[in-house]
């Protein structure tokens, strides 16, 4: 263990906890707000393009998207919540094979994907939720976002690993810069350059590189562990690991598009205004969420170095320090969510059908929002703890177990109101499972 990684693990298992975490957590909300802003990014001005058509194309691909992040979060997650570990146990050839055999199988995953979509491209695009006068949208987006899906997986998997290791400051760095570069690319190549939704497409990927090299560079500084191709481990002790680690974030971001895929085909009856509605929605509560999954983050490497180094009162004093926050801050942000929802939605599509559609539907959400905070992160400690068969089943059920169900049961008895309200009546179920599952794991700790 050399001077820079001592450092890191007597910091990690000595300072206060609260003080901790709020210094780690601080890139993780900035990173997360900039990627949730540049997630809107595309919405936004592909709104300007004046068409219903072209806004519904960027939520339909964004359910493609969520699966590439499912990916990305699968090997990031696995790769990492193992790393903490063995970083609190001072495992550091374990944890330094670990990180090249999550990152190199993040890359191979992504060719696959990249491959296969541009073979599938149209009866993908269809199968997203396409309608027929969306789907040339669709297809021109899609085409160009999958050839991106290499580094996408790929730097989610190196953000991860290096929150993990506690140095979120380089994570924030790679995203925050990539997602920068969205926000002004986005403008260049859909107007200037005249490229329409495509341009939209271009203006992700080439971010998306930027801020893949970007986080491998901070991976070879700040004491943090290098990518070598020659630590590659092809063995299934490895890839188990992986799998009981990033199960839970495969299971979530993977129904996640589902359940968009679901949300988009449920709104078809109600035309591309509504479909277009419910992709601003989904951006927009993103957003409201995103700073809250980021205090998360700033807890997840604090859990997995004092859970490994069998600290587990500093375990239990993070979590509560972070449902408390979470859950006050989630208050503030449904409540202004639920006032001016009707100018949120006019932000990103100044069509009165659109807002109408949209405004009930974040409404519908804020009322529930608060409830997030308890839910995800009890999600976070049981998976960075290794309890992955409750992770997972929690991970599942907001928007897979109860989601997916609910949006037929709801739209069938209430029309698009049923559509609406499916989130928020799937979090309320959710919470219902966070709890006990929770309290089960924190018992376990003496």
């Amino acid at each position: 263990m050399d001077e820079k990684q001592e450092q890191k693990f007597h910091q990690m298992t000595e300072t206060p906890v609260s003080a901790l975490i709020c210094r780690l957590a601080l890139p993780c909300i900035i990173s997360m707000l900039v990627t949730a802003f540049y997630n809107m990014a595309d919405t936004f001005f592909v709104g300007m393009l004046k068409s219903n058509s072209a806004t519904g194309a960027v939520g339909v691909v964004f359910s493609l998207m969520a699966i590439i992040q499912a990916v990305g979060f699968f090997f990031g997650h696995g790769s990492g919540n193992f790393i903490s570990r063995e970083l609190g146990r001072q495992n550091f050839e374990e944890a330094s094979n670990m990180a090249a055999t999550g990152f190199f199988s993040a890359i191979a995953a992504g060719v696959l994907i990249c491959i296969l979509g541009q073979i599938f491209l149209e009866p993908l695009a269809t199968l997203l939720g396409s309608t027929p006068t969306i789907l040339p949208y669709t297809k021109a987006y899609l085409r160009v976002i999958l050839f991106g899906a290499p580094w996408m997986t790929s730097s989610l998997v190196l953000n991860n690993q290096l929150r993990y290791q506690g140095s979120a400051a380089y994570a924030m760095v790679g995203i925050a810069s990539g997602a920068v570069l969205n926000i002004g690319l986005d403008p260049l190549l859909i107007f200037t350059f005249d490229l329409g939704v495509a341009g939209a497409a271009w203006a992700t990927i080439i971010s998306q590189f930027v801020s893949f090299c970007l986080l491998l560079t901070g991976c070879s500084r700040g004491g943090n562990l290098h990518i070598h191709v020659s630590r590659i481990q092809r063995k299934w002790s490895y890839y188990e690991m992986i799998i009981k680690g990033g199960l839970p974030s495969l299971a979530r971001q993977g129904l996640a598009s589902v359940a968009t895929i679901c949300l988009n085909r449920a709104m078809r009856p109600y035309g591309d205004a509504a479909i277009a509605a419910m992709g601003v929605v989904q951006r927009i509560t993103m957003f409201g969420g995103s700073a809250m999954i980021g205090f998360g983050q700033g807890f997840q490497p604090v859990c997995g170095f004092n859970y490994g180094a069998k600290l587990y009162s500093r375990v239990k004093e993070g979590f509560w320090f972070c449902v408390k926050s979470s859950t006050i801050f989630l208050l503030a942000v449904s409540a202004a969510g639920f006032a001016f929802a009707p100018q949120l939605i006019a932000l990103f599509r100044d069509d009165p059908d659109v807002i109408a559609c949209g405004s009930a539907a974040l409404r519908f959400q804020c009322v529930t929002l608060c409830l997030s905070g308890r839910i995800v992160m009890s999600n976070m400690m049981l998976q960075t703890i290794g309890k992955t068969a409750s992770a997972t089943f929690l991970a599942m059920a907001r928007q897979g177990i109860f989601f997916i169900p609910l949006i037929y049961l709801l739209s069938r008895c209430l029309g698009l109101a049923g559509v609406q309200m499916t989130q928020s009546a799937a979090d309320c179920l959710a919470f219902l499972c966070a709890v006990p599952l929770s309290q089960k794991a924190l018992r376990e700790m003496i």
